[in-house]
């Protein structure tokens, strides 16, 4: 998502969400891939971004149930500035001129953010891998936290 924003402001050079607006009707492509990585931040089922916050919910839930009910609010109001942004960004009228000069992906962006998009729903369907890579470091950290809170 991040890398959607790259490309917007190396185009318009600028940052603000009101000087876009409709760059579906001008970048029909590059839209597409941000209102899939949009939707995977939002923690949409089948993407990366669902795997971290369901077991960010998970694990704060095994901590403390208010820590679960703090976490799940966060997400969802992240989630709703999210859509927000996407609504505002993506859909509506074309907002400026500069937007309306706007041009689609080429080659190169279109293969970078095919790559990421293919990333995040194999994370998404298939997490497994990732998370065996990462099962020794974690069990690694987890144990050197605990040592440091039993010891005096």
């Amino acid at each position: 998502m991040f890398l959607c924003v790259g490309v917007m402001y190396d185009r318009v050079h600028s940052r603000e969400i009101s000087a876009y607006g409709g760059v579906i009707n001008t970048m029909p492509k590059f839209a597409a891939f941000m209102v899939l990585f949009s939707l995977a931040n939002a923690g949409l089922p089948g993407t990366s971004g669902f795997i971290g916050e369901f077991m960010v919910i998970l694990a704060s839930f095994k901590a403390n149930v208010w820590y679960a009910f703090l976490a799940a609010t966060i997400l969802v109001l992240g989630a709703a500035y999210t859509l927000w942004l996407v609504k505002r960004v993506i859909y509506g009228e074309v907002a400026n001129d500069k937007v309306a000069a706007l041009k689609d992906l080429n080659g190169r962006e279109f293969l970078v953010l095919g790559a990421l998009a293919v990333a995040v729903l194999l994370v998404g369907l298939w997490p497994a891998p990732l998370l065996d890579v990462m099962r020794a470091s974690t069990q690694h950290l987890a144990q050197q936290l605990l040592v440091s809170k039993i010891a005096p």
